[in-house]
């Protein structure tokens, strides 16, 4: 198997796996206006699209940054591992109170143990390491488009967010994590 399809391999059992574990979930008691989740969904498809639809056989300079070898590719391929094991981790820590959309869900409070005791939105830094691995053993400035439209899609969202906890958990809990604990990057604000 060659580190290509070891990663989207790793992409799809994730894909798979988290979309079986979509129906462990509390139900929903509150959500943001669904028009105002649109455009991190556009963002984050459009960066999906750009990383993964756009796959030119051989692309030339200054379409190619860098041709991956073998160490470095499989070296991508155990990056997005780790990237969505941060993920699941923090899914199975959240545990009934997760969403795939920005929501409040039945007993919801502030997390902040576990992964979210590393990072406020450890799935989505999970998410973000895994497309960033795909651009690395790309190597193409398309790949690096689509990795960096994702990531300000993740980014967008977790903005939301934050803003609705703060609305729906109280501004002084969710600020008082925030104060402690990064975004998305451990130890930086």
């Amino acid at each position: 198997m060659s580190p290509q399809i070891a990663i989207y391999a790793v992409w799809t059992i994730w894909a798979l796996s988290w979309g079986l574990a979509a129906f462990w979930a509390n139900r929903t008691v509150g959500e943001p206006a669904r028009r105002s989740q649109l455009f991190y969904r556009v963002v984050t498809v459009a960066g999906v699209v750009l990383l993964f639809g756009i796959n030119p056989r051989e692309p030339a300079w200054p379409w190619r940054l860098w041709h991956a070898g073998p160490e470095f590719a499989w070296a991508t391929v155990a990056l997005a591992a780790l990237g969505f094991a941060f993920a699941w981790w923090a899914r199975l820590h959240l545990g009934r109170l997760w969403s795939s959309s920005v929501t409040k869900k039945a007993g919801h409070h502030v997390v902040d143990t576990g992964p979210y005791a590393l990072v406020r939105h450890p799935i989505y830094t999970g998410i973000i390491a895994a497309a960033f691995a795909v651009f690395l053993l790309k190597g193409t400035l398309i790949a690096l488009a689509g990795a960096a439209v994702m990531i300000s899609g993740f980014y967008i969202k977790a903005r939301l967010e934050e803003r609705f906890l703060r609305q729906e958990l109280g501004v002084d809990a969710y600020n008082a994590y925030a104060s402690r604990v990064a975004m998305l990057v451990p130890f930086i604000a």
